[in-house]
């Protein structure tokens, strides 16, 4: 059922659950007044609930102009670690699902992805471009310390000397090193770890079961000592909440190893506008009107405007402050842009399709 009443779950970043776009019955909650009366125990915690799924086709393509790949693959559905700003949650709705809790709660695995994608990368006309592992949920959020699909899904591109893009926010990107520095000798794969802050007080309330702030920031260092390339991203930021951080977070990973940046201001689809007013007034009611204030300048006086032109950088004087202050500190710190390393795509080799005589040579 869903939870119209928005408080804090401890570990969790959305304060309720409310139907996605595409429900047809809606549902109400009434306090009979003897629940919190009579009851002397805390708010019961939600509990992650993971789901196989058994994916059709597991690489998607997109023509955005914004985006620097056309090629994009997401082992799961749903994150847990529950960043309350994720544009990623309206997607929930399409499995009738909510937005809030549910996308956070209630996930779903690719248990089937490798397979998958070797038959599509093998399909016959196939031409390679690099993949963005990530591009909507995190490919190592916590469940993939159990499930291990973005690992198979590593394994089999790097069999086929396929490139990668990979963004994550977890430091658990270390533990397949031993798959990504051979990739990084072939030019294959970049990593971007994303970090909007240094302050671990908020990072827990914005992004409560991602890697904190400063584990990153190691993870960074470890990817890069290891011959993999590896960039930061300063997103989203999040006006009069965490672009005071910028120029920090931007200093500590070119002093960690970065070597490109990029970054993007907060976006709110669909659902996400409700869900984040109500993380504002819960955890930053003093300053909520004036970041919603700050946000509809970044949207033309809207909560969010989706042109392709604007979406990820803003409009206004606010949005050509950030991208002054950004390219400043690139400078100073000698940063590329996030998109400016090439991969090589010219050693794919198709994966071969599995034979009953097994291999004869």
């Amino acid at each position: 059922m869903a939870d119209h009443h928005p408080h804090a779950f401890k570990g969790r970043g959305a304060a309720s659950n409310p139907e996605g776009r595409f429900e047809s019955i809606r549902h109400h909650t009434e306090d009979d007044g003897w629940q919190h009366v009579l009851l002397d125990e805390e708010q019961p915690r939600p509990r992650t609930d993971v789901t196989e799924e058994r994916a059709r086709s597991v690489i998607t393509r997109n023509d955005s102009p914004d985006l620097s790949f056309s090629l994009a693959m997401n082992p799961y559905r749903g994150c847990e670690h529950g960043c309350i700003y994720c544009y990623a949650r309206p997607s929930h709705s399409y499995l009738n699902l909510s937005p809030g809790l549910d996308f956070e709660t209630k996930l779903r695995a690719k248990r089937n992805l490798a397979e998958v994608l070797r038959w599509e990368l093998a399909k016959p006309g196939y031409v390679p471009s690099p993949i963005n592992i990530g591009s909507n949920t995190d490919p190592y959020q916590p469940i993939e310390k159990t499930w291990r699909i973005t690992r198979a899904a590593l394994e089999v591109l790097a069999e086929c000397h396929h490139p990668c893009t990979i963004v994550t926010k977890n430091a658990m990107v270390e533990r397949d090193l031993d798959i990504l520095v051979p990739m990084a000798r072939e030019r294959l794969v970049q990593v971007f770890l994303s970090v909007n802050s240094l302050d671990n007080h908020l990072a827990a309330k914005l992004e409560p079961r991602a890697s904190a702030p400063h584990r990153r920031l190691k993870a960074v260092r470890a990817l890069a000592e290891a011959g993999v390339p590896v960039g930061v991203l300063v997103a989203p930021i999040i006006p009069a909440l965490n672009d005071c951080d910028m120029e920090a977070v931007l200093e500590q990973a070119a002093a960690a190893g970065a070597s490109c940046a990029g970054y993007t201001v907060l976006r709110l689809p669909y659902e996400l506008k409700t869900l984040f007013r109500q993380w504002l007034e819960l955890h930053a009611p003093q300053r909520a009107q004036h970041v919603m204030s700050l946000v509809q300048q970044l949207n033309g006086g809207m909560d969010y405007d989706s042109n392709f032109a604007t979406r990820m950088r803003g409009q206004g004087v606010f949005a050509d402050l950030l991208r002054r202050r950004f390219d400043v500190a690139c400078k100073r710190h000698g940063f590329a842009r996030a998109r400016e390393l090439q991969l090589d795509t010219s050693h794919f080799v198709p994966p071969r399709k599995p034979s009953p005589q097994g291999e004869l040579f």
